[in-house]
């Protein structure tokens, strides 16, 4: 059964919220830049914090929450992958989790590979566990982006210990086949190095592409991945702090029940009540209706920049609700969005923060109502059009 799709919040609805989309700029001003989305929340998210609210239940995140078994069920009803609960860890947010678990695994100094152009925050997490970042750029071919597996080898060949994926890609939207991860697996076996995967973006693949958890993609990834994600991309959950680690052997997992026990602490109840209601089948429905959302508004950005925007460079991304856009052939600048902020009233995230394949790109958020994309991609055109 097809489910509609979701309908934006109003503007001016929108407008009275305090987090960090509404709050950067003026109301003259069209927010697409940061990753949060226009939508109410799953009603059984609002439900379940609602009745936290009603009852004072604000206290300390208790040692067991329960969000190991609600991931293993969702993992299992989305992917075919159930991942063993008791593998399964918590913390505060996926870049928490990525930094302690980068610290376990690599000693200071050591080298991690990472695949620009990438979500920013990549490059500082590479340097706050102690490691130094070793590029090796996604490769691409005029359809699409994929791992520089030759590349990724020779940078383990030479040293690097570990690898740091995004899957699904942020910001090109990229979601890595099962034989590139397969293939990914065994050379980090075979070079006795790790990797560190950040499935923030896996619930929001569109058909039909089809998402591979890394540690199911080959027998090897279990003896070397760990993976780290959450529901706050996907139900807009960014303010309440929860995310899971998961491994899928013991010896990782050894690893990760070594950390700190602040790691687990840092998660706060109300994330991990905001994770488990997102985790149930009781919100399954909703993210049908928010897919069916985004998948309008992805091909949507691609007529606007085609009537608008005719020189720009835009492949639908498989995943998520980011669009990574070239507009260098208008002669913005390496850095066009504070240009496009200042002369068509237009957020958008910068570019060369994702690496220097970002210049003159910006990344667009689609998960917004139609008709403010529309309204914003028509701005950048009268830009565009020197009007």
């Amino acid at each position: 059964m097809s489910v509609p799709p979701l309908q934006a919040l109003p503007l001016d609805l929108l407008r009275q919220r305090t987090s960090t989309k509404w709050r950067s700029y003026g109301d003259d001003v069209i927010p697409m830049f940061v990753a949060e989305t226009d939508f109410a929340l799953a009603p059984a998210i609002t439900a379940a914090l609602h009745r936290a609210v009603e009852i004072g239940d604000t206290g300390y995140t208790p040692p067991r929450p329960g969000i190991d078994l609600d991931f293993a069920d969702y993992a299992d009803r989305h992917w075919g992958w159930r991942p063993d609960p008791a593998r399964i860890r918590w913390t505060g947010d996926v870049m928490m989790g990525v930094v302690e678990v980068l610290r376990a695994v690599t000693s200071p100094g050591d080298r991690v590979i990472v695949t620009p152009p990438v979500y920013p925050p990549f490059y500082d997490t590479v340097e706050e566990a102690g490691a130094v970042v070793e590029r090796v750029p996604l490769l691409t071919d005029g359809e699409g982006w994929r791992l520089d597996l030759d590349g990724i080898e020779r940078a383990l060949d030479d040293g690097a210990r570990s690898v740091l994926l995004c899957n699904p890609h942020n910001p090109t939207g990229t979601v890595h086949t099962r034989e590139s991860l397969a293939a990914l697996a065994r050379l980090t076996h075979r070079y006795g190095a790790t990797v560190v995967s950040d499935e923030i973006h896996a619930p929001l693949t569109h058909a039909p592409a089809v998402f591979t958890p890394f540690l199911d993609a080959a027998p090897e990834a279990a003896a070397v991945g760990y993976t780290v994600t959450s529901a706050s991309k996907t139900y807009n959950l960014a303010g309440l702090k929860c995310a899971v680690i998961v491994t899928g052997a013991e010896e990782t997992a050894q690893v990760v029940r070594g950390l700190p026990w602040e790691v687990e602490w840092r998660a706060g109840l109300f994330g991990v009540i905001a994770n488990r209601a997102a985790f149930s089948a009781d919100s399954d429905e909703w993210l049908q209706g928010l897919l069916a959302a985004l998948d309008l508004n992805r091909r949507l950005l691609a007529d606007l920049l085609a009537e608008h925007l005719p020189l720009a460079r835009y492949r639908i991304p498989d995943a998520g609700f980011l669009a990574w856009v070239d507009v260098s052939a208008y002669g913005w600048g390496e850095n066009p969005a504070p240009f496009l902020r200042r002369e068509a009233g237009v957020a958008l995230h910068h570019g060369p923060l994702f690496g220097v394949e970002g210049v003159g790109h910006v990344r667009i958020n689609v998960g917004c109502a139609p008709e403010v994309l529309r309204d914003a991609i028509e701005r950048i055109g009268r830009v565009a059009a020197g009007r």
